[in-house]
């Protein structure tokens, strides 16, 4: 089939056919997915080269295409053509199911950007109208082309730390991540030209073991199929297991390799998946909880 959207290093991409590609994937796929098979779903209908998944935001780290199918399932949602669960799936609506054209897409971006319009107005102007402090623009009014991820700036912040340090930093740090998970006996070998192999480590699951050799790769971009086999090669004869931690992205390409039948399996950790496990073990990363009290001032009043 013929590509319907493209997207380019420079310049934004068709939103409205964005998010008919993703209704059409997810009508292809039952109706429901999760983001990752949706997004892998959309770029085999498509056919999105590896060069293409690889671009990433303007001084961001995020991938173009992934950061711009998020906001095609956002409008969708908005719009009422999409709904998604507590377990990060997502399926069609009555409404989505009837959607089959570039013109209703359109239709639903531009009715949910003219909402946040007006809800930005509305907001506003009750700030006007209590003598508040406004806060600070949220970005809703310059929504068709992607807003503020509130969410995803630490991990960008940490993404941009890691990318800093030294290479055998990383490698000592991937270390203690597999420790904190659980790995024993896990040893750093980048520094000896093995093949692409950086270390190795021991995984005991219950009576068994698995010894898994690992690679670490501080890239802003996307690991292709190539960096995949690349590695599978180095593990010949030495392990039935392996872990690529990055980062950054891996291409839908890569993620086929890393579980080609009959071919060593190898597990991936993205930059995301990366920021989550050192979230998760503390290493680095810091959470704290914020109060926050709010005056009924109607309360007060009705006393």
């Amino acid at each position: 089939m013929s590509r319907s959207f493209v997207i380019e290093e420079v310049g934004f991409p068709d939103l409205p056919q964005l998010m008919l590609a993703t209704v059409e994937a997810l009508k292809a796929l039952g109706g429901s997915a999760s983001i990752d098979e949706l997004d892998e779903a959309v770029v085999e209908r498509e056919g999105v080269s590896e060069e293409e998944q690889a671009f990433t935001m303007p001084n961001d780290t995020r991938p173009k295409l992934k950061y711009y199918l998020a906001w095609a399932r956002t409008f969708l949602k908005r719009g009422g053509a999409l709904d998604n669960s507590a377990r990060g799936v997502w399926a069609l609506t009555d409404a989505g199911e009837k959607v089959v054209s570039r013109e209703q897409t359109v239709a639903i971006h531009n009715r949910v950007n003219e909402e946040e319009r007006q809800r930005a107005r509305e907001k506003r102007r009750r700030e006007k109208e209590s003598r508040k402090v406004p806060e600070m623009p949220e970005g809703n009014e310059a929504a068709s082309n992607g807003a503020r991820d509130v969410a995803g700036d630490w991990k960008a912040a940490l993404l941009d730390t890691l990318r800093l340090i030294d290479p055998a930093a990383f490698e000592r740090l991937s270390q203690r991540l597999l420790r904190e998970a659980g790995f024993v006996k896990v040893e750093v070998r980048g520094q000896t030209g093995d093949g692409g192999i950086d270390g190795v480590g021991v995984l005991r699951v219950n009576l068994v073991s698995f010894q898994i050799y690992f690679q670490c790769k501080r890239w802003k971009g996307s690991v292709g199929a190539k960096e995949i086999r690349d590695f599978r090669g180095a593990l010949q004869g030495r392990a039935d297991k392996g872990l690529f931690i990055t980062t950054g992205t891996f291409t839908s390409q890569a993620s086929e390799e890393a579980t080609r039948d009959g071919a060593i399996a190898i597990d991936l950790i993205d930059g995301d998946r990366l920021c989550e496990l050192l979230k998760q073990y503390e290493l680095g990363i810091t959470t704290r909880l914020i109060e926050e009290v709010t005056v009924d001032g109607e309360w007060f009043a009705g006393i």
